[in-house]
């Protein structure tokens, strides 16, 4: 069975790219736009990682985090921080809030996969 992987991102392009890299790596794929659609969606469902920007509509990325990280399904869940934002403030602000890792963006799919299969093992 394959794992799934959640794509949190308000540009609809940018998870179509996250998307077709991770298909293309055998993973199952669930997309939210927003922190809060991104939360209505976990429903119980068994999610192996999470991929979320920071800067996005009705909820952004790390308080997205810090919610997900309250729900005894999900704390315990993986989350790689795909974002435009690089300073360390931010990186320290994700990483409370429950972060395991961040990207950069622009970035390279096989540099989000390396991160992915170091958290999200196949």
């Amino acid at each position: 069975m394959s794992r799934t992987i959640m794509i949190v991102d308000d540009s609809a392009s940018l998870r179509q790219v996250v998307a077709i890299a991770l298909k293309g790596a055998g993973y199952a794929v669930i997309e939210g736009c927003d922190g809060q659609d991104a939360l209505a969606r976990l429903n119980g469902q068994k999610v192996h990682l999470i991929i979320s920007d920071v800067n996005m509509p009705n909820m952004d990325g790390l308080s997205f985090v810090r919610a997900v990280k309250q729900m005894p399904d999900y704390k315990f869940t993986p989350v790689i921080m795909l974002t435009t934002e690089f300073t360390d403030k931010k990186k320290q602000e994700g990483q409370a809030a429950g972060a395991k890792a961040w990207i950069v963006k622009p970035f390279k799919p096989e540099q989000l996969l390396g991160a992915v299969q170091k958290l999200c093992p196949s």
